[in-house]
C-alpha cells in the first residue's frame, strides 16, 4: 500500500486549551505539561545511572503504557469513526498533537474477524531518540522505549486484545531511521522476555513492600486516628477521630453537630463501633421523619389500648437498644412530651410506654445529632434547656467538606470502589478536569451529595472509560480561555468556536439557498420584512447605506 502521512486532525487540536488565569493546559479533559526536552533527558539519564539500563527502560515502557491507555480513551470519544483502522490513526495522531514523535504509516493491516494485525511506522523526529542523539550518547539498541509503550497499549486497548509493538531501527542507536513494528503478542518469539518490561521491576516491588510494612507499622503505632468508615485525612478529621475515640471509651452521652450530609451517622456509629457495646444494636432514629403526635410512642413503646389505632403492645426504639447505642438524628424536632421523656432516660435510665405507669429500665448510650443551633433553639423556647445541657455534655463539631479538601480524594476512592462492586462494573476513575472540577466545588450537600453525584455518574459512564467533568456537572462550563487554531498558533476559545458556527451556518445556508445570489436575497427579505417596509431602517440592520441597499433591490428586481 501507498505510505501514509498521519494529520493532525483539526478536532484533535480544539481539544488543547489554555487557561492562562489558573496556570493549566488540557488536552480534552486530562491536564497535561510543557516541558523542555532537556529535562526530560536528564530525568533520563538519572534513571539510568541508578536503576541500571534495563530497569530504566522497563521503567519508560511503563510510562509509555499508561500514557497510552489514556490516549485510547481519548481517541474513542473523538473519533467520529469507530472502524479499527480509523482509530488506530486517531492514537498515533494524538503522538504528533503532544510533540512526541511524527509517524509515517508504511503499512496496517486489521482483520477482527481473523484476529490478523500487522503494522509498521516510520517515526520521525522522535523525542526519545533526539535526547539520545543530543543529550545521552547513543545506545547500542534502540532508545523509543515510551513511544513502544504507548502504542502497544492504546493498540490493545482499542482492539480488545494483546498487541506487542518493537522498534527495529532507531536513530538513537545509530540507524537512519526510527521503525516501529506491531504484532499480535503470541507472534513474537521472544514473548515472554519481552512482556517483562511491562512489569514492575523486583526492586519497585520491594520498595512497594517496604511501604506497605511503613503503613502497617504507622497504622498500629496511630490506630487512632481512623474512625470506622469515615474517611479522611485533614486537621479537622483527625480533630474529630480524636474526640469520637474517646468518647467511645467512655460512656459519655454525645452531641455531634454539623452541616447536613457530613457524616455524623457514620460518626455515630463507629463510636458504638468502638465501644464495649459493638456487640450491642444500634437503632438510628430520624426524628424530623416521625410526626409529631407518634414520636412518643416510636421512641418509648405504647401500650395496648393506649391511642385509638394501638391495637397492641409494643416496645420503642429505647427498648430495642437496650444495653447498646442509639442514635437520635435531628433531636432538635422532638415534641415537649418526647423531650420530658428523653430527660429522664437521661437522668434515670428509666422509661414508660405511652399509656402504661410501669417504669422500666434502659441501659442505653445516646448520641444525638442536629444541624441547627440549640443553644437558639432554647431561647426561643422551642428545646427544653436542662435537656439541652444534659445531651450537650460531650460535643462534637464535624466540620463540612468544603473545609476538608484533603479529604475529597479519599472518599472519591472509597464511593469509586463501592459503586464499581455495587455495579459490578469498573470505570477509569475521574479525568482531570473532572478531579478539578471536584476541588473546586464547594459540596453544599456535604459527603451525602459526593456520593450520591458518584454514584449517578458511574451509572452514567461506560465500563473502562473517564467520568468526565460534564458527567459530574452537566450544567457547569469547563472552557478555558485559549485553544489551538489549525495551523497550531493559540487563539481565543471564543474566537474559535465563533469561526466553528460561522463555517456551520454559512455550510448551512448554502445547502439551503444553493447559491451566493440567493442568499442576498434572503438577507434583504429578511431586513426589509423586519423594517416593516422601510428601506432606510433595512438599511440599517444590514449595515449598509440606503442608495447601495436600493441598488441591490434594483438589480434583484431586473433579474428576478
Amino acid at each position: 500500500m501507498d505510505h501514509l502521512k498521519l494529520p493532525i486532525n483539526p478536532q484533535l487540536c480544539q481539544q488543547v486549551r489554555f487557561d492562562e488565569r489558573d496556570g493549566q493546559v488540557w488536552l480534552d479533559e486530562q491536564r497535561v505539561l510543557l516541558m523542555q526536552l532537556i529535562a526530560l533527558a536528564e530525568f533520563r539519564k538519572e534513571q539510568i545511572e541508578t536503576l541500571g539500563l534495563e530497569r530504566a527502560k522497563g521503567f519508560f515502557m511503563r510510562l509509555g503504557y499508561s500514557i497510552g491507555k489514556k490516549d485510547a480513551q481519548l481517541a474513542l470519544r473523538l473519533s467520529q469513526s469507530k472502524e479499527p483502522l480509523d482509530l488506530i490513526r486517531t492514537g498515533f495522531s494524538l503522538h504528533s498533537l503532544k510533540g512526541f514523535v511524527r509517524v509515517d504509516e508504511q503499512q496496517l493491516e486489521v482483520d477482527q474477524a481473523s484476529g490478523h494485525f500487522y503494522a509498521e511506522y516510520i517515526m520521525h523526529d522522535s523525542y526519545e531518540a533526539e535526547m539520545f542523539c543530543t543529550e545521552l550518547g547513543q545506545l547500542e539498541e534502540p532508545v523509543c522505549w515510551s513511544l513502544i509503550g504507548q502504542a502497544s497499549a492504546f493498540t490493545s486497548a482499542l482492539l480488545g486484545r494483546e498487541i506487542l509493538f518493537k522498534e527495529i531501527t532507531c536513530r538513537g542507536c545509530g540507524d537512519n531511521t526510527c521503525l516501529l513494528v506491531g504484532k499480535p503478542a503470541e507472534e513474537w518469539d521472544d514473548v515472554a522476555t519481552y512482556r517483562k518490561y511491562f512489569s514492575r521491576s523486583p526492586i519497585i516491588e520491594e520498595l512497594y513492600e517496604l511501604q506497605s510494612q511503613i503503613s502497617v507499622l504507622r497504622h498500629k503505632v496511630d490506630k487512632k486516628s481512623t474512625l470506622g468508615n469515615f474517611r479522611g485525612q485533614s486537621p479537622g478529621f483527625q480533630h474529630v477521630c480524636k474526640l469520637a475515640n474517646r468518647a467511645a471509651d467512655a460512656n459519655v452521652t454525645v452531641l455531634l453537630l454539623g452541616e447536613t450530609g457530613v457524616g455524623k451517622e457514620l460518626v455515630a456509629r463507629a463510636i458504638h463501633d468502638a465501644s464495649n457495646r459493638e456487640n450491642k444494636k444500634f437503632v438510628a432514629v430520624n426524628c424530623a421523619a416521625i410526626p409529631p403526635d407518634l414520636i412518643e410512642s416510636e421512641l418509648f413503646g405504647v401500650e395496648k389500648g393506649a391511642f385509638t389505632g394501638a391495637s397492641n403492645s409494643r416496645e420503642g426504639k429505647f427498648e430495642r437498644a437496650h444495653q447498646g447505642t442509639i442514635f437520635l438524628d435531628e433531636v432538635i424536632e422532638l415534641s415537649p412530651r418526647a423531650q420530658a421523656a428523653l430527660l429522664r432516660v437521661l437522668q434515670e435510665g428509666e422509661l414508660e410506654r405511652v399509656g402504661d405507669s410501669q417504669t422500666r429500665k434502659v441501659d442505653v448510650r445516646v448520641v444525638a445529632a442536629t444541624n441547627e443551633s440549640l443553644e437558639e433553639a432554647v431561647k426561643t423556647g422551642r428545646f427544653r434547656a436542662d435537656l439541652y445541657y444534659r445531651l450537650n455534655v460531650y460535643p462534637i463539631h464535624i466540620p463540612p467538606l468544603r473545609e476538608r479538601s484533603e479529604d475529597l480524594i479519599l472518599l472519591i476512592e472509597h464511593f469509586l470502589e463501592k459503586y464499581h462492586a455495587y455495579y459490578s462494573k469498573r470505570t477509569a476513575g475521574l479525568s482531570g478536569l473532572a478531579m478539578q472540577a471536584m476541588m473546586n466545588y464547594d459540596w453544599p450537600g456535604n459527603v451525602r451529595e459526593l456520593e450520591n453525584l458518584i454514584e449517578r455518574a458511574l451509572i452514567l459512564t461506560d465500563s473502562g472509560e473517564e467520568i468526565s467533568a460534564t458527567v459530574l456537572f452537566p450544567t457547569l462550563s469547563f472552557k478555558a480561555s485559549q485553544t489551538l487554531s489549525e495551523d497550531g498558533h493559540l487563539i481565543d476559545s471564543s474566537e474559535n468556536e465563533a469561526k466553528q458556527q460561522s463555517t456551520l451556518w454559512i455550510q448551512e445556508a448554502l445547502n439551503d439557498c444553493g447559491s451566493l445570489e440567493d442568499i442576498e436575497q434572503k438577507f434583504l427579505d429578511y431586513a426589509l420584512d423586519n423594517a416593516q417596509g422601510n428601506v432606510s431602517e433595512a438599511a440599517r440592520i444590514l449595515g449598509i447605506s440606503r442608495p447601495t441597499l436600493a441598488y441591490r433591490m434594483k438589480k434583484m428586481e431586473e433579474k428576478g
